[in-house]
């Protein structure tokens, strides 16, 4: 494809809806479209919103995108979910997803963008190297006894 994809929000609940099986490429435990949707919007009352990358009206890809605040890095833009159409990889989309939360940080004042990614994805970060993000810590999980069943998209 030699066209450039247009970056822009998602915009209301039908688009986030019609997100979901893109995000499963990246999130294959999420199992329903509606509990997907659900948790965005509880999310985004948190600040998190989702970056699209389109073809048209074609959706090719997603950044999670949110602010945040800590102690390290002060005020910071923070890329939760990035994902692109396994067959449009490796055409820039991921990089524009990226340049677009860049200036949505810019945007806001932040002096950094921070990611995680998996100990079991080295493709992901060659490209993260490749774009100029440096691997600057670990990210230690450990589960925690619920009381009750905890509802995951």
């Amino acid at each position: 494809m030699g066209k450039q994809a247009t970056i822009r929000f998602l915009q209301d609940g039908a688009e986030q809806h019609a997100a979901f099986e893109l995000m499963r490429e990246l999130r294959p435990h999420l199992i329903d479209a509606d509990a997907f949707a659900q948790q965005v919007r509880r999310q985004a009352q948190q600040g998190y919103r989702l970056l699209g990358a389109f073809y048209g009206e074609q959706l090719i890809g997603l950044a999670g995108v949110r602010h945040s605040e800590n102690l390290l890095y002060g005020r910071f833009t923070y890329v939760d979910d990035l994902v692109v159409a396994p067959e449009l990889r490796g055409l820039r989309v991921g990089a524009a997803l990226l340049d677009a939360a860049r200036a949505e940080g810019l945007r806001c004042g932040h002096a950094h963008l921070v990611l995680d990614t998996g100990l079991h994805m080295p493709l992901a970060q060659r490209f993260y190297y490749r774009e100029g993000l440096l691997g600057k810590g670990m990210h230690f999980v450990q589960a925690l006894p619920a009381t009750e069943p905890q509802r995951h998209g």
